[in-house]
C-alpha cells in the first residue's frame, strides 16, 4: 500500500520548488488532454528548450508521463513525426512531516467493512483480521522489522534494555479521535509485520504513553 519512499515523495515536492517548473506543471494539470511542448511553450512564454527540459524532469520526479503520439491521428508513411505529450500522472504525491499514513487505515477500514457485511462478522473482529494480514504482507516484503517499520512510517528508536520505542504514530489524528479502536487496528498490524517477517527475536506489545506510539518491541531475552 505504500509504494513511494518518503525520500521519493520528497523528491517529487522539491522538483517543483522552481517557480517555472511549477508554472509548467500547473499548466499541464489544468489541461484535461495531453499536451506537447510546443503549445506549452507557446502558452507560457518559455523557450521551448527550457520548456522541454522542465517537462522532462518533471516525468523524472513522477508528477506528470509522457507518450509520443501523432496529433493528426494519420499513421504510416508521410504522417510526419510523433509528437512527446505530456499528462498528470494518476497517482498521488503526499508529504507529511511527521511522517503519517492514513491512507492505510483507510484501506483497513473499508476492507473490514466489505468483509464484515460478507461474512457476517462484527467489524471489529473483521478489521483486527484484516490489519493482520495486512501487516503480514507488510512484513514478509521487508528484511527484517525495523526496515518495515521504517518503510511503513513508524521511527524505532532504542530504549535501552532490548526496548525500542516508535516515536511515530503514522495513524496520529485518527488516534487521538479513535482511540480505542484504531490503536487496536496498529497492534494487530505490527503484531502480522512481525509475524511477516519471520524474526523471532522481537516481541511487539501494547504500551500506550506519551509522546510515541501506543505500540512498543522489546527483543527476546
Amino acid at each position: 500500500m505504500i509504494e513511494s519512499s518518503r525520500a521519493q515523495r520528497l523528491a517529487a515536492i522539491a522538483s517543483i520548488s522552481d517557480p517555472s517548473r511549477r508554472a509548467l506543471f500547473e499548466w499541464v494539470v489544468r489541461n484535461p488532454a495531453p499536451v506537447g511542448r510546443d503549445e506549452v511553450a507557446e502558452a507560457t512564454g518559455m523557450a521551448r528548450t527550457t520548456v522541454a527540459f522542465h517537462l522532462d524532469r518533471l516525468v523524472e520526479a513522477g508528477l506528470l508521463t509522457s507518450r509520443f503520439q501523432r496529433r493528426n491521428g494519420r499513421t504510416g508513411p508521410g504522417a510526419g513525426r510523433p509528437a512527446k505529450l505530456y499528462t498528470p500522472t494518476a497517482d498521488e504525491v503526499v508529504v507529511a512531516i511527521p511522517e503519517r499514513h492514513y491512507d492505510v487505515v483507510g484501506e483497513l477500514l473499508a476492507a473490514a467493512i466489505e468483509e464484515s457485511d460478507r461474512s457476517g462478522a462484527p467489524a471489529r473482529t473483521t478489521l483486527a483480521a484484516v490489519a493482520r494480514e495486512t501487516g503480514h504482507r507488510m512484513g514478509a516484503a521487508s528484511a527484517s522489522l525495523l526496515p518495515a517499520l521504517e518503510n511503513a512510517g513508524y521511527e524505532p528508536r532504542a530504549a535501552g534494555n532490548g526496548r525500542i520505542v516508535l516515536e511515530n504514530c503514522p495513524f496520529h489524528r485518527l488516534a487521538a479521535n479513535h482511540t480505542a479502536l484504531i490503536c487496536h487496528a496498529n497492534l494487530c498490524l505490527l503484531q502480522g509485520m512481525l509475524d511477516g517477517t519471520a524474526e523471532g527475536v522481537f516481541e511487539v506489545e501494547f504500551d500506550p504513553g506519551e509522546g510515541h506510539c501506543c505500540v512498543t518491541v522489546t527483543m527476546n531475552g
